[in-house]
């Protein structure tokens, strides 16, 4: 069933800031064309004549947003997780991302991606693909295909890598780019391309030029990593010695946000003092990647800074250096690493509550897709009805006790239905 404009009856929770849940026991929620009308503890009389569905008992809550997921290291999730970040990309990410030259394997692998985000908790997603045009076009067909709303990027990588993955040059890969947006125009709604340079490494000041003219050109959002090793920044470092930091290497080619330039920057757990402060200047997105950080040894984020000193943050699952998709699953990371940075590391930032988590992955990581991830008036429809008997006792328990359970518990067997946009998907 489609339709535009409905009323949901059931038990609502959605965030209204970090520290701040709404929540509405036998609440109303109004859908009209698409976005919602707001909440109500009594339906107004105005959408009485509204179709009621009713999920009395179900847990009704915003869908979540993937800031950073990589589809084509979906097939490899789970391997590798002793190594480090530059051996794991070496080892396992470069040659599983070169067999996205065939499109028939790229569309069978995207297949099994798309399904298993289909089907969990994420309504929205910024998506790397590979440098293969072809195969990135197909990813993007699936997944307009299935209902969810996403960005997603042809990789740019001119150097540091295998030849396999290595654009001839500069302007070749740029060229690749404009070809691939050419092809893509007009053809999606739901749909939207997002610049990627790979990250610093892997992109020549060449390269990073002709980005940077493609961004003004088409106005397009940017998304690529940051800070996320210490290896990585020493690299950096070699690589551009003129650079205050990782993140002015980006600034000094005009694709770290500001008003025209939409960014999301994946990890950023050693992003302090001049960086952070460029970041937060820039309005730039932080996508936290716990599990990811966990299983590559990368470190952990100051999530508590970032959220104090006024930094935007959202999560994302970083498949596959996450093996899990759901978002669910990063709020529960993201809630325990800030446990042991606060034991172990710094006292003085204290750890996530499961109210800051569950803003993270819904109203702060929606903003990048607009007003996403809420139920307050205006925000577009993204609902998610779960039900939670699995692992929520029979005797009636508080809202947002069933919150948290269902934030370290659920999974996509819980999920009975999914709307994006005010499309029902299931």
């Amino acid at each position: 069933m489609q339709q535009d404009s409905f009323v949901i009856r059931a038990d609502i929770c959605y965030s209204a800031a970090p520290q701040s849940l709404e929540l509405y026991p036998g609440g109303w929620l109004v859908c009209l064309e698409g976005q919602s009308a707001g909440v109500f503890r009594t339906l107004p009389e105005q959408y009485a004549g509204l179709p009621v569905l009713d999920y009395s008992g179900s847990l009704v809550v915003p869908g979540l947003t993937d800031l950073h997921v990589h589809a084509p290291q979906y097939a490899f999730r789970g391997q590798g997780m002793d190594l480090e970040l530059l051996d794991w990309l070496d080892r396992y990410t470069f040659p599983e991302e070169s067999k996205y030259a065939s499109l028939e394997y790229a569309d069978r692998a995207y297949r099994r991606f798309v399904e298993d985000v289909r089907r969990g908790p994420n309504t929205r997603a910024c998506v790397f693909a590979t440098i293969h045009r072809p195969a990135t076009i197909r990813l993007m067909d699936l997944l307009e295909e299935s209902g969810l709303c996403t960005m997603v990027g042809k990789v740019n990588m001119d150097r540091s890598c295998p030849e396999t993955l290595r654009e001839a040059s500069a302007a070749a890969s740029a060229q690749g780019t404009r070809d691939w947006l050419e092809r893509i125009e007009g053809r999606y709604s739901r749909t939207h391309p997002i610049l990627t340079p790979r990250f610093i490494p892997s992109c020549t000041d060449e390269l990073m030029g002709e980005l940077s003219k493609i961004q003004q050109q088409y106005g397009l959002p940017v998304q690529s990593h940051l800070s996320e090793s210490r290896s990585e920044i020493a690299w950096v470092r070699e690589l551009c010695p003129n650079a205050k930091s990782y993140g002015h290497a980006y600034h000094a080619f005009g694709l770290l946000g500001g008003p025209d330039c939409p960014t999301v920057m994946a990890h950023c757990v050693y992003s302090e003092g001049e960086e952070a402060a460029l970041l937060k200047a820039q309005n730039v997105l932080v996508a936290h990647c716990p599990a990811s950080n966990m299983n590559l040894s990368s470190g952990i984020a100051p999530v508590r800074r970032f959220l104090r000193d006024g930094l935007s943050v959202g999560l994302g699952s970083d498949v596959a250096g996450g093996t899990h998709t759901s978002i669910f699953k990063a709020m529960a990371d993201a809630i325990q690493v800030s446990k042991l940075r606060w034991r172990l590391v710094d006292e003085a930032l204290a750890p996530l509550t499961v109210s800051e988590a569950f803003y993270l992955g819904t109203l702060g990581g929606g903003a990048f897709f607009g007003k996403v991830g809420s139920f307050a008036p205006g925000y577009e429809f993204d609902a998610l009805v779960i039900d939670d008997t699995r692992y929520t006792p029979q005797e009636r328990i508080e809202l947002e006790t069933r919150l948290e359970r269902t934030v370290y518990l659920s999974d996509e067997r819980d999920i009975r239905h999914k709307f994006v946009q005010g499309r029902k998907l299931f």
